[in-house]
């Protein structure tokens, strides 16, 4: 994780999981658009099952084991891409760019996995270690004759590259926010592909990427006898 800004963990959802998120991911790709809180941006103020991840046990300890004890949730976004979706180009998301102390990680579900040229996740080992939040590129020769000139991975020294991954359904991946990363276009022929992401930090700057809603953001998702009650909460 610390030295590629991303970790792959193939088919660790469960067939269950699996099938109650296609469905949770379906009913919030059903709904009607509300501008200022929109289904897909704000997914688990919609759908219980979607929220009920945020605090799972088993989601915390990952969580925890990533970023340590002092955690915020930070955002429940769907990124579902139904065929003949465009994908997206190069980016990287800012936070704390002057500490490096702060962390913040984006888990994405990816219920029915990828091909690499179908909807596929690209990425650049190492480029979170640069902390940039201004990493855009419209192609990979873009990003390669721009951002990427003469840089080198500040740990292993060797040139950076480009990754194209290819994972598995049931598939969750870690990615550190500052990793540059695309998707690749989604097919005509293809379904839906149906994805989640959650994302975490630890606290002490402001995320420019919360979507929470003001009454939301009084809601105690953890009880009172959870013993990271203290640690984490939704600001």
């Amino acid at each position: 994780m610390d030295n590629d800004g991303h970790l792959v963990y193939p088919g660790l959802l469960t067939s269950s999981a699996q099938d109650k998120l296609t469905q949770s991911l379906e009913h919030i790709h059903s709904l009607d658009v509300i501008e200022g809180h929109e289904p897909n941006r704000f997914s688990a103020e919609y759908d219980s099952y979607l929220e009920e991840i945020i605090t799972h046990p088993q989601m915390l300890d990952l969580v925890v084991k990533v970023l340590g004890k002092e955690v915020r949730y930070d955002h429940c976004v769907s990124l579902n891409r139904p065929g003949g979706n465009s994908g997206i180009g190069w980016h990287s998301h800012g936070y704390a760019e002057d500490n490096p102390n702060l962390g913040f990680v984006r888990i994405f579900f990816y219920v029915n996995g990828f091909k690499m040229d179908d909807g596929g996740l690209k990425v650049v080992p190492g480029s979170h270690l640069f902390r940039d939040a201004r990493i855009q590129a419209r192609s990979d020769a873009d990003l390669k004759t721009g951002w990427m000139v003469n840089k080198h991975h500040p740990i292993t020294g060797q040139p950076l590259s480009i990754d194209q991954l290819s994972v598995l359904p049931g598939t969750v991946i870690l990615v550190w926010t500052h990793a540059a990363h695309a998707v690749t276009p989604r097919r005509e022929s293809s379904g839906t592909r149906w994805t989640v992401v959650y994302a975490y930090r630890n606290p002490g700057k402001p995320s420019g990427a919360r979507w929470i809603s003001p009454e939301y953001e009084k809601k105690h998702l953890l009880d009172s006898t959870s013993p990271l009650k203290d640690f984490i909460t939704l600001y």
